[in-house]
């Protein structure tokens, strides 16, 4: 069991950062170029945060009534397997529509 929630922990890491690095509009550097912006909350989740906390590799994140500065600290520094996501990876305003979305639903 042990192996299996680490074997699930690393595919979500990998798959995180994977998508960090390959797919340009998370990058905050195109979003003030092009003109980019993310809809709304609920499509940064579920093309983000979803692989994980849906999958069960994270833990479920939603109908948690989480705290909108608790998930915006979590998001910018890691914690466990999670990762930390720079500014350069998903800007502030955007992080701030991803966490109102995930403490109100």
């Amino acid at each position: 069991m042990e192996n299996t929630k680490l074997r699930n922990w690393a595919i979500c890491f990998v798959l995180v950062s994977t998508f960090i690095m390959v797919n340009s509009t998370w990058s905050a550097s195109e979003i003030a170029g092009q003109g980019h912006t993310w809809k709304d909350g609920s499509e940064i989740y579920s093309k983000i945060c979803a692989y994980c906390h849906e999958e069960r590799v994270g833990p479920r994140i939603l109908k948690r009534k989480l705290p909108s500065d608790y998930i915006q600290g979590i998001v910018r520094s890691g914690r466990r397997a999670m990762p930390a996501f720079r500014s350069s990876e998903i800007d502030d305003e955007s992080l701030a529509k991803l966490a109102e979305f995930i403490s109100k639903n």
